[in-house]
């Protein structure tokens, strides 16, 4: 079984609603070493469930050492805070160690927010690399989610799609899942999208803006009719920034 996680490799995977993903990474480079293998996100997406995922993923790669993932949750000291698209018995769960446990000897999981993650990567190899200051990356999907860092340090679990917003959980009513929902033109939804950053940038006077998720494929479209004093950019790193930071959040808290 390959190890390496002395050399800067880690195994990284991104846990979400409906699809887990997994391969391993070299966190000098964030380039992913094996190709990313994704499975179906099991229902009830309960934590054994969970865990048997990452165990298939992890065996496929024929890995032991660290290993990071990324949770649709608030994440403290690794026990989940929330449980968002999964099931509802993930909250007070040790994630930490239900995954280590699954996994078995020879390899430790650190689980993370799956923004946080996003945000790392970003941070060290994507769209906010050598921004100094504060950086805030939102990634708009089924509900809306949020990293922000300062000289690219993550300040953890900031869940700034939950503000409130016109006395709505702001990401009812901006999520990309809204104008899907509602087959919103992006002009439209872009209104909604910009009187919630706004509120961010109010808030946070932040330095830079990276926006992320699916809907970040198609920025050109939406992106330049934003009406904000911050410069915004779309993400770079895609469907592999979970992956790439829980890669690198695993080797930075644990590896040597």
């Amino acid at each position: 079984m390959t190890s390496g996680s002395s050399a800067g490799q880690a195994f990284g995977v991104d846990i979400g609603g409906t699809g887990i993903k997994g391969a391993l990474v070299d966190t000098a480079t964030g380039t992913l070493l094996t190709e990313r293998a994704r499975i179906v996100t099991p229902r009830p997406a309960t934590p054994e469930a969970v865990g048997e995922v990452v165990v298939q993923l992890v065996r496929g790669a024929d890995w032991r050492g660290l290993i990071g993932a990324t949770f649709p949750a608030v994440i403290k000291h690794g026990v989940a805070q929330s449980a968002a698209n999964v099931d509802p018995t993930w909250v007070g769960t040790d994630a930490d160690k239900t995954f280590t446990d699954a996994v078995g000897e020879g390899s430790e999981v650190i689980v993370l927010n799956d923004a946080d993650a996003a945000g790392i990567a970003e941070a060290r190899f994507g769209a906010a690399k050598g921004v100094d200051g504060v950086v805030i990356l939102l990634t708009f999907g089924t509900g809306i989610g949020s990293a922000l860092l300062m000289n690219g340090v993550l300040v953890p679990n900031t869940e700034l799609g939950h503000l409130e917003l016109d006395g709505y959980d702001a990401e009812r009513r901006a999520a990309a899942s809204v104008r899907d929902e509602h087959g919103m033109s992006y002009r439209k939804w872009s209104q909604r999208v910009n009187r919630y950053m706004q509120h961010v940038e109010r808030l946070f006077s932040p330095d830079l803006f990276v926006v992320g998720g699916g809907v970040s494929k198609n920025a050109e479209k939406w992106v330049p009719l934003l009406e904000l004093k911050t410069r915004v950019v779309p993400a770079q790193l895609l469907n592999e920034a979970g992956i790439v930071g829980a890669a690198i959040a695993a080797v930075e808290r644990l590896g040597e």
